[in-house]
């Protein structure tokens, strides 16, 4: 498969000042809760083709945030991220399709030291030269797993029936990748 216009063979570095990678999970059954990781890294290998191309990304659980401080310690505690035993999280795509701005990104996501495979709605957003000189892709995606089948079990019991946290899990990625330097002769 074809290459989305403007990638450029080789491996571009992830940008984390342009880049976000969040979830949202249904709270009480009447809101949803989100979150960001601050301290991803990844990058984009770009083969011959879309099939010979690979992603990989690393995120630091102790880097959740959702903005209230009480939440976050719950969350990185024993009860769901355990960053103590499990300081990363890590994606790594096992193949792609598509074409023009419409993908499917299939790969290993490891969550608690549970390997799942998944598939992630990308958008190409394309490539572009920014005013210093660099040429930039964009990438969105965005999946739905169940946390429980990694490992992600907590809960409480809501007195009106239901329990505080759904299962479903909105993984969202707006990833920002800056190509290699050419090399002049």
């Amino acid at each position: 498969m074809a290459l989305p216009s403007g990638l450029t063979t080789g491996t571009w570095s992830f940008d984390p000042s342009h880049s976000e990678v969040g979830f949202s999970v249904r709270h009480a059954g009447i809101s949803k809760v989100r979150g960001t990781f601050t301290d991803v890294d990844a990058s984009l290998t770009v083969g011959s083709t879309l099939e010979d191309s690979t992603i990989i990304a690393t995120i630091k659980t102790a880097s959740f945030t959702s903005g209230d401080e009480n939440r976050d310690g719950h969350v990185k505690g024993a009860d769901f991220f355990d960053v103590e035993q499990f300081p990363e999280m890590t994606f790594i795509s096992t193949s792609h399709e598509g074409t023009g701005e419409t993908y499917s990104i299939t790969g290993n996501l490891t969550i608690r030291g549970i390997t799942k495979s998944v598939v992630l709605d990308a958008e190409f957003n394309g490539v572009a030269v920014d005013p210093f000189g660099a040429t930039r892709a964009g990438i969105s995606a965005s999946t739905t797993i169940s946390r429980k089948e990694f490992g992600l079990t907590w809960n409480a019991a809501l007195e009106a029936g239901g329990v505080l946290v759904g299962d479903k899990v909105t993984i969202s990625v707006d990833a920002a990748f800056v190509a290699p330097a050419v090399e002049t002769a």
